[in-house]
């Protein structure tokens, strides 16, 4: 199954693909860098700030500023992922910065679209202002 993220709510994508996920299908999303997540912007961006300076440099806990990274730890979230159950789940995903050519012709999912009336920020802004130097956008 192929997940378009434009536009889509981070949470509610989350949960759509885990449950997916754990009905053992593999699941591919694809425009990563295009789900947003509501709230206010500052605080948005502070909250994930404050995740990535949890810890030490060394020993983590680490989190991720790539866009596609950030979506994958946001549905790893919605799974069991201490139990084995979740972790299998987990190995059927792939998320994907942009549109890759594999899948340029094939259909797409879309999730049901939410029209947003409150300020949100597009993950791939708040990556930005995390720190990720998107110079390589294809790792």
């Amino acid at each position: 199954m192929i997940v378009d993220a434009t536009d889509a709510v981070l949470g509610r994508l989350a949960t759509f693909v885990a449950k997916k996920l754990l009905n053992g299908e593999r699941v591919d999303v694809i425009n990563s860098e295009k789900a947003v997540i509501t709230g206010n912007p500052k605080l948005t961006v502070e909250k994930y700030l404050k995740r990535i300076k949890r810890g030490s440099p060394q020993h983590g806990p680490f989190f991720p500023r790539k866009p596609n990274m950030v979506v994958s730890r946001a549905i790893r979230g919605m799974l069991p992922y201490e139990k084995s159950k979740g972790r299998n789940a987990f190995k059927n995903l792939r998320v994907y910065f942009g549109l890759p050519e594999e899948f340029k012709n094939k259909e797409v999912a879309k999730l049901p679209a939410k029209d947003v009336k409150c300020k949100f920020i597009a993950v791939y802004d708040l990556c930005k202002k995390l720190g990720w130097n998107n110079k390589l956008q294809t790792d």
